[in-house]
């Protein structure tokens, strides 16, 4: 650890510190947590020169402003927003020297939820259970920022930021298309269920946060009744309630759960649903081959997407 601190000036409406998660605890009842958008995440952390896995700021929708103790760079990905050193535009998207006592200002997301804003030699808070991410569910980790408070830089890795300025991405989606492979409980609905889940139309729900991406949208109904011994859940299950609503897993999930998961949406699915705002229209891809599925279930999942 270096002696750099990082001031928050203005935490905005939900800023976090995050890295790659926390893994190999979920038999503890332990979320993996970590950045929701880890593209973004890892690539922020690429242009300011740290390693993947070191710890980066989430914000929310409204940014974050911060002010180091010592000159350090900068760089702001996942949605695009305003980016501002004491007043004057910045790049967004490329490495960015901030002079000690110079205030960096992430505004407002033009599209898309998350920034993620790296620093050089990373946040380093105190690690718990091997990740330095806030955990919102389970309350491990720093607490969500708020104005006034100071984290610790660690020491800048010492790799050389890229010369470029032009960083390709492509952006946050306009409608979100996740793929989801059927299963483990896809027998518990009917067949119009699954034709719902596969050419329904969804939307985000504003109850959606770090735990969930929740639906709006026409119901799922079951085929089986009664209830369904809790069981473990992956990150990406979408789990249907008692509304028949679809609920998209993310990082900050439960690691168990009671109601039936229809389909698991695979990871390189995940980061595009990090930065779907509410409203954002959704739709849902049954998979079509997989090398491991049963020959019932796939001959269904044809059906729905032939």
């Amino acid at each position: 650890m270096s002696d750099g601190k990082v001031e928050v000036v203005r935490a905005g409406a939900l800023t976090t510190v995050q890295d790659q998660g926390r893994f190999g605890h979920a038999a503890l009842g332990v979320p993996r947590s970590g950045a929701l958008d880890q593209p973004a995440h890892r690539l922020a952390n690429r242009l300011v020169g740290n390693a993947a896995d070191a710890a980066t700021l989430e914000t929310t929708l409204t940014g974050v402003a911060v002010r180091a103790t010592r000159p350090v760079t900068v760089a702001v990905t996942g949605a695009p927003a305003p980016v501002r050193v004491d007043g004057r535009p910045a790049a967004w998207g490329s490495p960015v020297h901030l002079p000690a006592g110079a205030v960096l200002d992430v505004g407002t997301a033009t599209f898309g939820l998350r920034c993620y804003l790296a620093l050089s030699g990373g946040i380093a808070v105190s690690p718990v259970l091997g990740s330095r991410s806030t955990d919102l569910l389970s309350g491990l980790g720093p607490a969500p920022l708020k104005d006034g408070d100071v984290l610790p830089l660690g020491e800048p890795a010492g790799a050389a930021p890229p010369h470029h300025h032009l960083t390709l991405w492509d952006g946050p989606p306009r409608e979100l298309v996740l793929p989801v492979l059927l299963g483990p409980r896809d027998d518990w609905f009917t067949a119009t269920a699954l034709r719902t889940l596969a050419a329904g139309r969804f939307s985000v729900s504003p109850n959606s946060n770090r735990i969930a991406l929740r639906m709006n949208g026409p119901a799922l109904e079951r085929a089986v009744d009664g209830e369904l011994p809790s069981e473990g859940m992956v990150l990406g299950a979408v789990q249907v309630p008692p509304d028949g609503r679809p609920v998209l897993f993310l990082a900050d999930s439960p690691t168990t759960g009671g109601y039936p998961v229809i389909g698991v949406v695979p990871e390189t699915g995940l980061s595009a649903a990090a930065q779907a705002p509410p409203g954002l229209p959704v739709r849902f891809a049954p998979l079509r081959h997989a090398a491991d599925r049963r020959p019932a279930v796939q001959a269904r999942a044809d059906g729905l997407t032939g």
